[in-house]
């Protein structure tokens, strides 16, 4: 294996958001890549030009369990983080769709009872913006997907009024739980990120039921698209 070999980091949230990419990953297996308890694999890829190793995390769910990955993985040599998985809708967006994120917000970061906007920290970057090579690279591969902010929080939202606060407060198109600590992490590390999303649910009242429905569904949208977009990074950078 080449030592100039581009490396790629993956994280992923559980593991029936990994299990439709898993055939991907294991037609070119090349070792286990867990750790400290959380599964993860290595492979390779092969765009029309290069190769790339990858290093697919299963992360567990949550801001924490997202950027301990992410620095794992930065700290193994990753020239590179992506991730994908599933959200729910804000605006602009309906189930199932896909969704490219051109920047990332913590909103559930509050500061605001002693004068700070919504989601700012105190002496530092708060808006991570998505890298621009891939944000190219992604729209390019991907150009049915919706394109907009994408805002992370330790809470599944399932109610209108926390939607529209979302939508209102950040111009939100989707949330999630885990690409506002991963941009975080890779922002303070100087690698290049951007996550890839589908709309699992609208954030409502029954976001439960359509999120559980989605994510154990076993659909390959997702990962077919992504996939697709792997391998045409591997090529650009």
């Amino acid at each position: 294996m080449s030592e100039k070999m581009l490396k790629i980091g993956v994280v992923i949230a559980d593991k029936d958001e990994y299990t439709p990419f898993a055939p991907y990953a294991e037609r070119t297996f090349e070792e286990d890549g867990g750790f400290f308890g959380h599964d993860g694999i290595k492979f390779t890829i092969s765009g029309e030009k290069n190769k790339a190793l990858v290093h697919c995390v299963i992360s567990k769910i949550g801001k924490v369990n997202a950027a301990m990955a992410a620095t794992h993985l930065i700290d193994e040599g990753a020239d590179i983080i992506l991730n994908f998985g599933l959200s729910g809708g804000i605006s602009g967006v309906n189930r199932g769709d896909l969704t490219v994120a051109d920047k990332f917000l913590e909103h559930d970061f509050d500061l605001t009872m002693i004068g700070y906007k919504p989601c700012e920290k105190p002496g530092q970057e708060y808006i991570y913006n998505a890298d621009s090579r891939l944000l190219s690279i992604f729209k390019e591969q991907i150009p049915d997907a919706a394109v907009g902010a994408a805002v992370c929080g330790d809470r599944f939202i399932c109610n209108e009024a926390d939607r529209l606060f979302l939508k209102e407060t950040f111009g939100a198109v989707s949330c999630d739980m885990e690409t506002g600590a991963v941009a975080s992490v890779c922002h303070a590390a100087k690698v290049p990120f951007i996550a890839l999303r589908r709309i699992s649910d609208d954030a409502g009242s029954d976001a439960e039921s359509s999120y559980r429905e989605m994510n154990t569904g076993g659909e390959t949208l997702l990962a077919d698209a992504f996939y697709k977009a792997l391998c045409a990074t591997a090529d650009a950078f």
